[in-house]
């Protein structure tokens, strides 16, 4: 295996099982501060239950989570120094932030852990809604130097070096809006639903469990309204593609020849030499219009792009089509849940709508998954986009492959250690209608 291939194997592996564990981060503690309110003004113990259940659950995850993100740190500074030298000055500070809440997340996650009984209920209600922001904060912090990464700006080349730097003027750069909100509602609508899920194929076995009844109203109120706004930031960002990376968008839409009115692509397979998208359905001028609001607009395609700038078309093209489908099927599903409500119809009642909600339970984080592959891999040849390529960021180290082969190993191990854990605690949750007796509280948190 070529190093840089090794090296690009590895970040990729590092950032694909990280993502799950940073999208957890965000929104296992909203979760538990909702369940945890809902207990005050109900007095239903079922939702203390889940909020205690739920804190357990993000610290294993948040343990997890950390160890993931000090190898990325590393591997950021020792697989590709040379993006370090030329970006550390310039975007630094957005990481500098995401540590400072990072430790501001661990310091009250612990209070939220222990505080149980030993400090006041709005204290500890408190403690848990700084956990959710600091968590919510964290992922900002990333996603704006990899928006950075995407969009940059805050400095000024000259002969291959940067001057004038304007950290500030990096930080808001022009795609930091629409990736953040794009990611964060992305990680309330994976996380949200992926609990719905399990909880509705518990429900379909267990149709008069209130615990699971209280898990799916709390799961649903965090993850159907993201999923049925993640459309929304979708466009957005889709519309910044198409005006700063064409290259990327003509590889997500299989767009190779530049046109006036380009068609939609649904589906299909790209045929990079033919140079046509085989098996796909048009939609005719829907592309320019999306992108560009104008249904006569020109979409350059990948003709207008050098060859050796453009990225794996059919790896991009097919990335991006199991995100919008998988983000489509959860936007649906969700808007059916919120008109059952409106209607005041009970949700549990639909057996249908369980069934969908448990099928659809991992979408969400595969959605994820495919949307940062669609970001990383559809900017390539580029680390920088325009400013630094891939192969002239990497380490002239050797022997890559090492690392590489180690790590996945080390992965694997991780992730079956967490699948272990969470599944003693969703096998531990309540199985009959009413709570365990067990569930005695101090008479504050009543």
């Amino acid at each position: 295996m070529p190093d840089l291939l090794a090296a690009r194997s590895q970040m990729a592996m590092s950032l694909a099982f990280h993502i799950v564990f940073a999208v957890i981060g965000i929104g296992m503690p909203l979760l538990m501060v909702v369940a945890e309110r809902r207990y005050h003004t109900s007095g239903d113990p079922n939702y203390l239950d889940l909020a205690k259940r739920w804190s357990k659950g993000t610290a294993i995850l948040f343990a997890v989570g950390a160890v993931s993100g000090t190898i990325l740190s590393f591997e950021l500074g020792l697989l590709w120094p040379g993006f370090m030298r030329f970006a550390g000055p310039i975007i630094g500070m957005p990481f500098s932030l995401e540590g400072f809440a990072f430790f501001l997340e661990a310091i009250f996650l612990g209070i939220y852990l222990y505080g149980w009984n030993r400090i006041s209920p709005r204290a500890h209600l408190l403690a848990g809604v700084m956990v959710a922001v600091s968590g919510m904060l964290s992922g900002i912090f990333v996603v704006i130097a990899n928006a950075w990464m995407n969009a940059p700006t805050g400095f000024t080349l000259l002969d291959g070096q940067a001057i004038d730097l304007d950290p500030i003027g990096a930080m808001m750069n022009p795609a930091s809006l629409s990736q953040t909100l794009h990611m964060t509602l992305a990680a309330y609508a994976a996380t949200g639903l992926a609990v719905a899920g399990i909880h509705a194929a518990l429900l379909l076995r267990q149709p008069h469990n209130r615990f699971h009844r209280a898990a799916l109203t709390v799961a649903l109120l965090v993850g159907a309204p993201a999923a049925v706004l993640q459309p929304i930031s979708g466009d957005l960002s889709a519309k910044y593609v198409a005006q700063h990376q064409p290259a990327k968008l003509a590889a997500m839409e299989s767009h190779f020849e530049t046109s006036r009115g380009a068609p939609l692509v649904i589906g299909g397979w790209p045929d990079v030499e033919a140079r046509e998208t085989r098996f796909g359905v048009e939609i005719p001028r829907a592309l320019s219009f999306l992108a560009f609001g104008d249904p006569a607009a020109e979409v350059k395609g990948l003709d207008s792009i050098p060859r050796e700038d453009w990225p794996n078309v059919p790896f991009v093209h097919l990335s991006f089509q199991v995100m919008v489908a998988l983000g489509t099927y959860m936007a649906m599903v969700s808007l059916w849940a919120g008109w059952l409500a409106l209607r005041k119809r009970e949700i549990v009642a639909n057996r249908r709508l369980l069934r969908l909600l448990a099928f659809g339970t991992p979408m969400g984080f595969i959605a994820v998954e495919a949307g940062w592959m669609v970001t990383e891999v559809g900017r390539q040849p580029w680390t920088i986009q325009g400013v630094l390529r891939t192969r002239d960021a990497v380490t002239p180290m050797p022997g890559l492959v090492v690392p590489f082969v180690f790590f996945t190993l080390l992965y694997i191990a991780l992730a079956v250690a967490v699948v272990w854990l969470l599944r003693r605690q969703i096998l531990q949750s309540p199985t009959h209608d009413d709570l365990p007796s067990r569930l005695v509280e101090d008479p504050r948190h009543a």
